[in-house]
């Protein structure tokens, strides 16, 4: 089983970690400083080099304005698209 770091899934919450913050209309800038983190923080979450434990993880869907729960179903409904354009024909 290859590294998390490098499946599929990962590719997909961080694509959802960028779509939520921009639905909230929110820099990364704005994001870091509601969590008491530098800039960098966002940045390095959004690009895959630093990852965020599910404390972590709930505080940010509160800054975006969304519940953790509604988070992991969009994240499984992201993850599931992503499996049904795999498994499509050219």
């Amino acid at each position: 089983m290859p590294k998390t770091l490098y499946r599929r899934e990962n590719k997909a919450l961080l694509k959802l970690l960028k779509d939520c913050r921009a639905h909230a209309k929110l820099t990364q800038t704005q994001c870091s400083d509601a969590l008491g983190r530098p800039q960098s923080f966002m940045s390095d979450v959004e690009c895959g080099v630093r990852r965020l434990d599910i404390i972590q993880l709930r505080d940010l869907c509160m800054v975006f304005g969304i519940s953790l729960e509604a988070f992991v179903v969009k994240l499984e409904q992201e993850i599931q698209r992503t499996d049904s354009s795999n498994h499509t024909l050219p």
